[in-house]
């Protein structure tokens, strides 16, 4: 890339990209875009290919670059080229390079000049490039021609904004030599999209085709419409050296003779040529590259800690020790352990937000599932008291009974309570799949060795199984003795007299629940808190609306919002049920409805309250919660009751009195059955189930491991595992050697500070004022302006007065009077200066020579301007 710094980072970056290739990695060191900007025929390719030191692009008069060409620069030891629309085929000749982008061209756009906005890319891979994205751009021109839009300025101008305005784009603003500067449009995008003049660069070229006794020296020296990083003048390939085959190098030794032996511009030499604007380029890639080096580094740092600890794991990893794989082994064993009981007995680290754990699942099986399959399993008022009445019909036979049968209450509450063997065994089955789940759940751990996940899931599970059966059979135990002894001298069985009593009241109250008539002081106690939305009522005032509810065993209240402030209504939970109701296709809620059994309005004048919960789950778990609070799910048909009474019930007094008073006999008893058989299951489910299988892991698992296979099939890794280990390993020293390359940089760097800002308003003023006329000679507006001799050329003398002409200095930066102009023997190590008006105008041509024509420049530099400095 020109100069010896950049030849010393270029290796450095390739080794910092080498660094993350090994890591399947980018790099996320970017390195700017390089745009040239230009109108047609200004010398924007050739600029191009003397960055790539190859002949490969079209040539022609004017518009031959039609299309976007994006060049990336890729660092290879091998040189070719590719294109994305060509894909596999590499180039090795760049004069077909040069053809494919003609025919891909013409492709597109046609044989007849045509433009479009679909770029090309192409790919050049060079041992002696940077990783770079230089950018070839249309032409700016004004007047279609051919197949070109009547918009053709307004599109290409878009084109080149669409690149030149990204901040990583570096803009050379290509000006030919023979034409006026000040109406430059290169320079009037580069201002637009960037005003501060950080990443634009003038470049002037075809100073060699300037007409004889001119020159742009002022211009280059910075002091006639200045740019904050200058201008750079080169001398490209004729048409005739293109033709005759003359390569890039020897042009480039021509151009530097040229410099040198010009008058004007030898004591710039240095700073003019293309390898003066590479190594300007360069400046601008190496303080770019400065620049990204501390966040770089900061964020590869914070990588490297991320893996330190693991990598250290890894450093003496011995694959076949024998001592590795048995602590390895005791290690997952002992950690699946401490998972296993974390998730079921509940733990304060590591707390999952996301889901519930096993042991708040079971929790709630024991708690809401299960109290509340009894409940929707026990209650069929209708089918009850159908069986007590067929009961006591079958006791007393042929005859007509004077009493209430004693075994009609045996007989029915056995029944009952056989029918609890369901729910029971269900739980059960509920805990041992959600312990097999929990158990899934904690050998994700050890999936890094699969035999040993795949064994201890197996041991665990089948211990689980065998489990099962005993736990069931003592379920099935428990519910066999309380069938074994009916108690009726149990301390809460409300007996005969008392069931007869209330079966004589003709609006009774249900004993079980909010039904009782005595509410003991745990009544007050809140069961239940949370959000639920009124959808029926919320109907008929336009939409539903949420409430906060508060369930206590006596009512159900609700409240403005979760302070509980403002309560809008408490609702008594006596005679109450509650029934599913079916969710509308227009809501996504799903609803259950609270009911009077008395066919009274629950709500003013709504018979049913209607509850919304956004999921079946919150459904489930406020039915349990109403269920605790005595309020039951309905199993009846209503549409069917009365007609079912008359078929099945008989209407004898005595009868009825009789169906009604075991009907209170067994609905105490069952009570008592009840609370016993939802405090023993979850005890019995505890100690026999859950409990056995934590000890087992803790005493038993790791003998059965050993028993089961050997020890080095159960730690053989997955190639996962190991894969991971190479690439954990392969990663920190990548990250390291990046760290030490970027030290390097450092080192062999240095920051090249940006250039102070000069007054380049004259680029927004040309924008307003219109280019001069043929015959309209532009003059410099100073305060009192001269006109510039015209007669003849002769020797310069000695001017000792600050007259102004048109080769007069600028004003210098800091205030004060205006120095004497400088004789010519030290003119030309004089330091360029700024200029200190925004509409300063490039000289005329000496009178000698005819006025110039529309194409003739105003920028150049007369001769005679020279000798006279």
């Amino acid at each position: 890339m020109g100069n010896r710094e950049m030849e010393e980072l270029i290796p450095l970056v390739n080794r910092l990209q080498d660094a993350f290739s090994a890591l399947g990695q980018s790099c996320l060191l970017e390195l700017p875009q390089i745009a040239v900007v230009g109108g047609q025929s200004a010398g924007k390719s050739s600029v191009l290919e003397n960055f790539v030191g190859r002949d490969f692009l079209p040539r022609g008069s004017g518009i031959v670059t039609r299309r976007p060409l994006v060049l990336q620069l890729i660092t290879s030891k091998a040189e070719y080229a590719e294109f994305l629309h060509c894909k596999g085929k590499k180039f090795t000749d760049f004069d077909e390079v040069r053809h494919e982008i003609e025919a891909e061209t013409d492709r597109v756009t046609g044989m007849n000049k045509g433009i479009s906005s679909i770029p090309i890319n192409l790919r050049v891979y060079s041992p002696h490039v940077l990783n770079l994205t230089l950018i070839d751009l249309p032409g700016i021109t004004k007047v279609p021609v051919g197949d070109q839009p009547p918009d053709i300025e307004y599109q290409i101008r878009e084109m080149i904004m669409q690149f030149i305005t990204r901040e990583n784009c570096l803009i050379l603003a290509v000006t030919p030599a023979n034409t006026d500067l000040a109406n430059s449009d290169a320079l009037k995008l580069a201002k637009e999209v960037d005003p501060q003049g950080l990443r634009t660069i003038g470049v002037i070229t075809k100073l060699d085709l300037m007409d004889e006794g001119t020159d742009a020296r002022d211009v280059l020296e910075n002091k006639l419409l200045p740019l904050r990083r200058g201008y750079v003048g080169v001398v490209n390939r004729s048409q005739k050296d293109i033709d005759g085959k003359k390569d890039i190098k020897a042009a480039m030794l021509a151009e530097r003779k040229f410099f040198l032996s010009h008058p004007a511009y030898r004591h710039i030499a240095d700073r003019m040529g293309t390898p003066h604007l590479q190594k300007v380029l360069n400046q601008q890639l190496t303080n770019h590259i400065r620049d990204t080096l501390p966040n770089f580094r900061n964020k590869l740092q914070g990588q490297l800690l991320s893996i330190e600890h693991e990598v250290e794991a890894y450093k003496n990893f011995k694959p076949e020790d024998p001592t590795r794989k048995t602590k390895a082994l005791l290690q997952m064993v002992q950690q699946f352990a401490v998972d296993f009981e974390k998730r079921i007995e509940g733990s304060g680290d590591q707390v999952d937000t996301l889901e519930l754990s096993g042991g708040a699942k079971i929790n709630r099986i024991f708690h809401e599932r299960f109290p509340f399959e009894i409940v929707k399993m026990e209650f069929n008022e209708k089918e009850l008291r159908r069986e007590i009445s067929y009961a006591i019909k079958n006791i007393h036979g042929i005859r007509t009974g004077l009493f209430t049968p004693d075994m009609a209450f045996e007989a029915i509450v056995k029944k009952q309570i056989v029918k609890l063997k369901g729910p029971s065994l269900k739980s059960v089955d509920l805990v041992i799949q959600e312990l097999i789940n929990t158990v899934k759940k904690c050998t994700k751990k050890l999936a890094n060795f699969p035999r040993l996940c795949e064994e201890t899931e197996r041991i665990v599970a089948n211990h689980i199984r065998e489990r099962e059966g005993k736990t069931k059979d003592q379920v099935l135990l428990l519910i066999d003795i309380q069938v074994s002894y009916i108690n009726t001298n149990h301390e809460d069985f409300i007996g005969f007299a008392n069931a007869q009593q209330r079966s004589s009241q003709v609006h009774k109250k249900n004993t079980i629940g909010n039904q009782g008539t005595n509410l003991p002081p745990s009544r007050q106690i809140v069961i239940r808190k949370g959000w639920l939305t009124i959808s029926n009522i919320g109907i008929m005032k336009g939409g539903s609306k949420g409430y906060w509810f508060v369930l206590t065993a006596e009512s159900l209240s609700w409240y403005k919002d979760d302070e509980e402030k403002e309560k809008k209504y408490m609702l008594p939970l006596d005679n109450l049920k509650v029934r599913d109701v079916e969710k509308s296709f227009m809501s996504s809620k799903h609803i259950f409805a609270l009911f009077n059994t008395e066919q009274r309005n629950v709500y003013k004048d709504y018979r049913f309250l209607e509850l919304a919960c956004d999921s079946q789950e919150d459904v489930d778990s406020w039915k349990a919660s109403l269920l605790r609070a005595g309020v039951y799910p309905d199993k009846s048909l209503t549409e069917n009751d009365e007609n079912g009474q008359a078929e099945n019930f008989s209407m004898d007094p005595q009868l009825e009195r009789q169906v009604e008073t075991i009907r209170n006999l067994v609905d105490s008893y069952m009570s008592i059955i009840n609370k016993c058989i939802r405090d023993l299951i979850p005890k019995t489910i505890m100690h026999l189930m859950i409990n056995n299988v934590k000890d087992f892991i803790n005493s038993e698992l790791l003998a059965q491991l050993y028993s089961s296979e050997d020890q080095n099939t159960l730690m053989e890794e997955s190639v996962e595992q190991a894969q991971r280990r190479d690439e954990m390993l392969r990663m920190y020293q990548a990250l390291k050697e990046a760290l030490v390359v970027i030290g390097d940089i450092n080192t062999a760097t240095t920051f090249t500070p940006a250039p102070p800002p000069v007054d380049d308003s004259w680029i927004q003023h040309s924008r307003r004022v219109p280019p001069p006329s043929p015959t309209t000679q532009r003059r410099p507006t100073l305060s009192a302006p001269l006109p510039r001799p015209t007669s003849g050329r002769g020797p310069a003398p000695a001017i000792p007065s600050p007259g102004p002409h048109s080769g007069a200095p600028p004003v210098p930066f800091r205030p004060g009077p205006l120095p004497p102009f400088p004789n010519s023997s030290d003119s030309f190590g004089a330091p360029p200066q700024v200029p200190s008006r925004p509409t300063r105008a490039p000289p005329s041509v000496p009178s000698r020579r005819p006025p110039p024509s529309p194409t003739r420049p105003t920028i150049i530099r007369p001769l005679e301007s020279s000798l006279l400095d």
